[in-house]
């Protein structure tokens, strides 16, 4: 049964081919997913690791190379992936808004570093992050912050820019967050078609962002050279 269930799954994955998959607005995380701590996940990753450069062909032994599994392992664990860790989410402090600033704020160029889900490959590019206050303020560092928790993930692009701005929303009370990353994928860029000029841009508009002015006033602010 194991073996017709694996061929049944490998079938559907050359079926799906270079398509761009996304089935959830959530990560795809196991229940058991932190049964497990993370000096164990780091030992089992470390293992797996091995096999795979060994497999590969590599020998562990040189001295260049007998460090690699534990980085590797440490590195997804405390670094690329530790945006599945919940503890990690950033405490999004809010504040009123006691100086009534009703027009739109804009933090532009938020560095994107994220891994691809398919490929295991880096996502680099920005984000650039909008709201309007409904009576909240968050501060700019946690917007940050909030980018780079959900990038620290196997991810995919289109859900990245969701969990932004529903993140978002919910710390500030209010629909009327906007979101646009451009970034480059590793994934298309080093393999596959090797197109290392093509970028990929999404959006999510959410409450007064929807409405087509305010829309185009968020993505002019886009267009604004900004040297120091």
């Amino acid at each position: 049964m194991f073996e017709l269930n694996s061929k049944m799954n490998d079938e559907r994955i050359e079926e799906l081919g270079e398509n761009h998959v996304a089935t959830s607005a959530e990560n795809p995380i196991r229940p058991d997913a932190f049964d497990i701590s993370n000096e164990e996940k780091i030992t089992k990753i470390q293992e797996s690791v091995k096999d795979i450069l060994t497999t590969l062909g590599m020998d562990l032994t040189d001295d260049s190379l007998q460090g690699t599994p534990k980085r590797v392992a440490k590195a997804f664990v405390n670094e690329l992936f530790m945006g599945l860790d919940p503890k990690n989410m950033p405490k999004a402090s809010t504040f009123d808004n006691n100086y009534n600033y009703g027009e739109m704020l804009v933090e532009k160029n938020i560095v994107v570093y994220s891994t691809c889900e398919h490929h295991l490959l880096p996502i680099i590019g920005r984000a650039h992050v909008a709201y309007i206050s409904d009576g909240k303020v968050i501060g700019l560092s946690k917007m940050n912050r909030i980018v780079e928790y959900f990038s620290k993930r196997p991810q995919v692009q289109e859900r990245l820019t969701m969990q932004i701005v529903q993140a978002m929303q919910e710390a500030l009370g209010t629909e009327n967050v906007a979101c646009v990353i451009d970034a480059k994928h590793l994934c298309v860029n080093s393999r596959g078609i090797k197109d290392i000029e093509s970028s990929t841009v999404t959006a999510e508009f959410g409450g007064k962002f929807k409405n087509k002015e305010t829309k185009r006033e968020f993505l002019d602010y886009l267009k604004m050279d900004t040297q120091f």
